[in-house]
């Protein structure tokens, strides 16, 4: 069976939480053990399991009621595997968000039937196109609470179809559920008759993802010098996974950043000898000449699309700190396994998520701000842009002193 990664995301209080507990109660995806555990901690006064329980496991999470941290699920059905990332709704932890959606194929908007599109989803959905995520499902949620209204859920999707086209949001699925009740999540509910498509599961179940690897442009980032224990063998490996590609034993190599040329000898996967290798295969190469390579360095074949090579770029951020981004500030910069002192010369724009215009020429930078910046690098380095290549295009600001990830960047 195919797996699918998917996030749920939205404002606080949406019910994200409670609809995971209900995928999983409902599927029959939860142990006994943890079934007698949230029962004996039902803190619902209406006497029902508090699903949201199964995935809300800190114990600040459980005595404020609200996510902080991304939780991880897993579950399968007789069609599919699921990984499932529960992120904050909180304004506090969008950073948490970032990081949960970051490899999502997939994301459910939750949105509170009685509130509509408030800041928090527009947010959402603008860190959801940056991100690139391919699907879209936008669950109404908590549609017993205005006794299943269908206007109102129209009116919803009206609003939001505003937003969507703003940011740049496609592939856009819709249903009405309540998580609570479990109308529309595992089972269709006879309380919403003018619904007429799937359930939650089942579109989930079904729902096409395309997960092609990148064969088009080679990347191979080294991760790992592998020495030969040989007294009179000085031949290195370069160990690492291939994220774009097709690699075939003789082709002709260049190593960025240092633009060296040479050939690949051979290769190996598992201890054993391969002809060819493709992304995302992990593997050693052994190159013909010997070539100074440091970790990070990047080996692409040389008829192939090249990378961008240059110490001077833009990029768009998410900043997770609490103190501020300021010009001049100095970080640095890792993409892959390739790191590097860069300093910000100019934030360019701050993207307002109520509005979203671009506010141009901000002083500071706050956290959760989204913004572009042009970021300058102590040396020319090798990447693509983050639509073209996520992989090589995805990358994150360090503190030089805390060594605290400060800001996920998408190089543009």
């Amino acid at each position: 069976m195919d797996s699918l990664r998917f996030i749920t995301s939205g404002s606080v209080d949406n019910g994200k939480s409670t609809l995971i507990g209900r995928l999983l109660y409902d599927s029959h995806s939860v142990l006994t053990d943890q079934l007698s555990m949230i029962t004996e901690k039902n803190v619902n006064n209406e006497n029902q399991i508090d699903l949201s329980l199964l995935t809300d496991g800190l114990r600040a999470e459980r005595e404020q009621g609200i996510t902080i941290d991304v939780a991880y699920k897993y579950f399968s059905t007789s069609k599919r595997k699921f990984i499932i990332a529960d992120t904050p709704g909180h304004y506090q932890y969008t950073r948490n968000m970032v990081t949960g959606a970051s490899h999502a194929d997939l994301a459910i908007i939750l949105v509170d039937a009685r509130y509509g599109i408030v800041e928090q989803i527009q947010r959402h959905s603008l860190i959801l196109a940056l991100l690139n995520i391919p699907k879209i499902i936008l669950a109404i949620n908590k549609m017993d609470l205005i006794n299943y209204d269908y206007q109102i859920y129209k009116d919803i999707i009206r609003q939001y179809e505003i937003t969507a086209h703003i940011v740049g949001l496609k592939n856009i699925e819709t249903i009405p559920i309540s998580a609570k009740n479990g109308d529309n999540v595992v089972d269709t509910s006879s309380n919403m008759k003018w619904y007429r498509g799937p359930s939650l599961l089942s579109l989930l179940e079904n729902i096409g993802i395309q997960k092609k690897p990148h064969l088009e442009a080679s990347r191979f980032p080294v991760q790992y010098i592998i020495r030969s224990r040989t007294p009179n063998d000085s031949l290195r490996g370069y160990a690492g996974k291939i994220i774009s590609g097709i690699y075939r034993e003789g082709d002709k190599i260049i190593v960025y950043p240092v633009s060296f040329h040479t050939k690949i000898k051979y290769m190996e996967m598992g201890g054993e000898r391969i002809q060819e290798a493709f992304a995302p295969q992990s593997i050693i190469m052994y190159l013909e000449d010997e070539i100074d390579i440091s970790r990070g360095d990047i080996l692409v074949k040389n008829d192939d699309d090249q990378p961008n090579i240059s110490q001077d770029f833009y990029a768009v951020l998410c900043w997770m700190e609490n103190s501020c981004l300021k010009r001049k500030n100095r970080y640095l910069f890792q993409i892959h396994s390739f790191q590097i002192p860069i300093v910000i010369i100019d934030i360019i724009y701050r993207i307002n998520v109520n509005s979203f215009q671009k506010e141009k020429n901000p002083e500071n930078v706050g956290l959760n701000d989204l913004v572009k910046v042009r970021i300058k690098t102590s040396k020319p380095i090798p990447f693509d842009s983050y639509k073209k290549i996520r992989d090589n295009g995805a990358s994150i600001l360090i503190d030089e002193t805390s060594y605290a990830t400060v800001a996920a960047c998408m190089i543009e």
